[in-house]
């Protein structure tokens, strides 16, 4: 049965929690039926401006009660969003919207960004609706539409089948990628936590500034929807507003990456918080420290910490530690809705404990790369398999295991080598705040690993100690052959080190 009939959740939830803070943001706040009002009202305004039946809106807001609305408007509708990152170029915006051939733009001012020439090297937009402080000649503002418009339409026939979202994931490069996840791919995300987490209307979520342009930001809107959960919103991630937040709203559960909980461990006086009211938090995203996760637990006691796993690609999460496990180093199990096994370099499956290729099947992988047959025939086995790119093994218990990225290997002098555990070994020297290692062309073996560190504030980090430490964890083979100092690491939006960028900084070693 579907899930995410958002028109059907909205009036559910206006019936059974008119009151009910559905949204917490700032200052400013918004209950179920005002929610239900104000984002149907938006689907009226796109109906009567003559959206097309598979018509494509994007969204370029920050985390707002607005941006929150005009997703739910746009779902409620049966139509696509194309959520478009808030840090993006002016150009880059432009191509997307062309790429995808979106009609409509709900968009935020940004002293970047023309939007009259986004409208004139657009000419498929037929509207411009822009959250600004001053009316802006020829576009629709947010007030237009909820003064002077009604929510009531008729309802659409839902089909689960029809294309939700485009989503693209390689904005920093000159060729985009819009994943795309139909009706039937937005329910995996709560599928896959009801499966595992005992979530109820009582729980109280915390988005900590997770972007709505990605699949895990909007996550956050689809279990405030489903439970009638209260949802506090943040614009950006700021670790010591996160721990005021927890504590002033008693938030029971979350999710974070890696750095984000890196970041508030960082935190002159993180010690003093207690964090009583936090049942589960889930850390998505890339392998983790289990030292530092452990650190963490003590600011939580009450929680359940528990890894996860996914991609845009298959409507993350995807794959929880189950609660009676208390493995932390293993992101868990699939729910009966997800197939998974895990191949070697011919495609066969491999035994137990043996590390390969993650293979996925079920009902929340994408529908395919938009406009993009030859890329997604690329991702996808010719019996239906998508191929993650994930290194992972699974035991006998049958948890999985994320060992890296196919990407991050680095293969010196023909042994293979993992980014992830020479990471996971330089976390363990005490005066690590973070690391990150990619591997270097090199003129003998090939290739050698090259590792950048970030030190604690107020720590002196000595390349030869640090190199002392790790020979007493790692193989010869496996130990960085540069270790290069830096104040931080550059980081994605949602918080993952952009490897990418480091990657560019590296030079021929030997």
């Amino acid at each position: 049965f579907p899930i995410m009939d958002f028109r059907k959740l909205l009036e559910k939830n206006s019936r059974q929690y008119s009151n009910k803070t559905a949204v917490v943001f700032k200052e400013e706040s918004i209950d179920f039926s005002s929610l239900k009002e104000r984002s149907l009202k938006i689907a009226g305004f796109l109906l009567s401006a003559g959206i097309s039946s598979q018509g494509k809106v994007a969204v370029f807001m920050p985390n707002s009660l607005k941006s929150v609305c005009a997703f739910l408007g746009i779902f409620s509708l049966q139509k696509t969003v194309v959520p478009l990152d808030f840090m993006l170029t002016e150009e880059e915006v432009i191509r997307f919207i062309n790429h995808s051939q979106a009609e409509f733009l709900f968009a935020c001012s940004r002293h970047t960004i023309d939007y009259y020439a986004v409208k004139d090297k657009c000419p498929g937009l037929k509207e411009i609706v822009v959250d600004s402080p001053r009316k802006k000649e020829g576009f629709v503002s947010f007030e237009d539409i909820w003064q002077g418009r009604s929510g009531d339409f008729p309802k659409q026939d839902y089909s689960e089948n029809r294309l939700a979202g485009i989503f693209y994931t390689s904005g920093s490069t000159g060729h985009p990628k819009g994943v795309m996840l139909s009706y039937a791919n937005l329910d995996n995300p709560v599928r896959t936590a009801e499966y595992f987490l005992p979530l109820s209307d009582r729980d109280i979520l915390l988005c900590p500034g997770v972007p709505f342009s990605h699949i895990g930001g909007l996550d956050y809107i689809f279990f405030m929807a489903y439970y009638g959960q209260t949802l506090v919103l943040m614009h950006r991630f700021r670790p010591l507003e996160v721990l005021q937040a927890i504590n002033r709203h008693r938030i029971s559960w979350m999710w974070l990456v890696p750095s984000m909980y890196v970041a508030i461990l960082s935190l002159k006086g993180y010690a003093k918080f207690n964090l009583p009211s936090l049942r589960y938090v889930i850390i998505f995203g890339a392998p983790s420290s289990t030292r530092l996760l452990e650190k963490f637990h003590k600011l939580c006691p009450n929680a359940y910490l528990l890894n996860g796993w996914g991609m845009t690609e298959t409507s993350a999460p995807s794959c929880v530690l189950p609660l009676e496990f208390d493995d932390i180093k293993s992101v868990g199990k699939f729910p009966p809705s997800t197939q998974a096994k895990i191949v070697d370099s011919q495609g066969k499956e491999t035994r137990s404990g043996r590390p390969g290729e993650l293979l996925v099947k079920g009902s929340g992988i994408m529908q395919g790369y938009y406009n993009e047959p030859g890329l997604t025939r690329q991702v996808f086995t010719s019996d239906g398999w998508l191929k993650t790119g994930d290194i992972a093994y699974c035991n006998a218990e049958g948890l999985f295991y994320i060992v890296g990225r196919k990407k991050d290997i680095i293969k010196v002098a023909g042994e293979i080598v993992f980014s992830g555990e020479i990471e996971e070994k330089i976390m363990l020297y005490p005066k690590v705040k973070e690391s990150a290692v990619i591997g270097v062309p090199d003129k003998l073996r090939g290739e050698v690993p090259k590792a950048f560190v970030v030190g604690k504030d107020g720590e002196t980090l000595n390349e030869g100690e640090l190199k002392d430490f790790l020979r007493r964890h790692l193989a010869h083979f496996k130990l960085p052959h540069e270790i290069e100092f830096v104040q931080d690491l550059p980081k994605n939006r949602v918080g993952k080190v952009d490897k990418i960028a480091l990657a560019g900084r590296r030079q021929v070693l030997g």
